[in-house]
């Protein structure tokens, strides 16, 4: 079926040829049209994830115009509580950052100062050997921490692992663009989100007190998510679509520029001059102390 899918979502393109038809008066154009059509399989096979595309343009309008110039940022949010990195051992920030040109996904209100960690060796590859296998990804099946003192209060655990298809291209098989995940709740106004996780991994559930540092799940592929990867990110609420990303300040961690970083990712690397000890950005290995 997925195969199928992927082949929809070529062919609903051919669509284009149908533009001539506003200028010219040719059945032909009109046939090339119902093309567009295929692009309706996608939609259908993986609805659930359609409707949390629109929960998260109904957040793109919502939050901005809520917030309006009070929108959390590293000159006039201060974190309630300190966080430590939810990983042991040295991981490698691909995405995210404090400012608008380096951030995960500055118009998606929650996911402002999201962070995506992996694993890349000394060459800047994340993987060794078959490149399609998730055992062969650095980060795959490590330990996954609470980044602080907290309780859960909502998990996610259906989804199985997403196909590495390659590319950067994204497996449209997932039911939930968060894959398994687990959300926490610090502070008040303060919650943290952990996405990707691995199927069957979470040994957490909601209601549970949860401490710095204690190994809440493992590292997986499920969901939105083109490789292994750990998607981590703090929110002013409960809801993934229509609260504010917050800053995240972490405490006794150290930062150096990964080697050979540009294999993995070419785009250019943010400046770190001025930018506190306590945010980090793209580019980087990063490791609690």
């Amino acid at each position: 079926m997925r195969w199928f899918i992927r082949f929809c979502e070529k062919i609903k393109y051919l669509g284009l040829l149908g533009l001539p038809g506003l200028f010219l008066d040719y059945r032909l154009f009109d046939f090339f049209w119902l093309f567009w059509l295929f692009g309706f399989v996608g939609i259908f096979y993986n609805f659930p994830v359609f409707l949390q595309s629109l929960k998260q343009l109904w957040g793109m309008l919502y939050v901005p115009l809520h917030y309006g110039s009070h929108f959390p940022n590293k000159s006039n949010y201060c974190c309630k509580v300190k966080y430590s990195l939810p990983f042991t051992g040295t991981w490698t920030v691909v995405n995210g950052g404090v400012d608008k040109k380096f951030s995960h996904s500055w118009n998606i209100p929650a996911q402002r100062y999201a962070y995506d960690f992996l694993i890349l060796n000394e060459n800047g590859k994340s993987f060794t050997g078959d490149a399609e296998k998730l055992a062969a990804y650095h980060c795959y099946d490590r330990d996954i921490l609470a980044p602080a003192d907290g309780q859960v209060i909502e998990i996610g655990s259906r989804c199985p692992e997403s196909l590495i298809l390659g590319n950067g291209r994204v497996d449209c098989s997932a039911r939930d663009i968060r894959g398994n995940y687990i959300l926490i709740r610090h502070g008040e106004s303060e919650y943290s989100l952990l996405a990707h996780l691995k199927p069957g991994s979470i040994s957490v559930k909601a209601g549970e007190v949860v401490r710095s540092g204690q190994k809440i799940a493992r590292c997986g592929n499920s969901g939105n998510s083109s490789e292994p990867h750990l998607h981590f990110q703090l929110q002013n609420g409960i809801s993934f679509y229509s609260s504010a990303g917050l800053p995240i300040e972490f405490e006794a961690i150290s930062a150096e520029p990964a080697p050979n970083y540009s294999v993995f990712d070419p785009r250019p690397l943010p400046l770190t001059e001025g930018l506190p000890e306590c945010y980090i950005t793209r580019g980087y290995n990063v490791r609690n102390l």
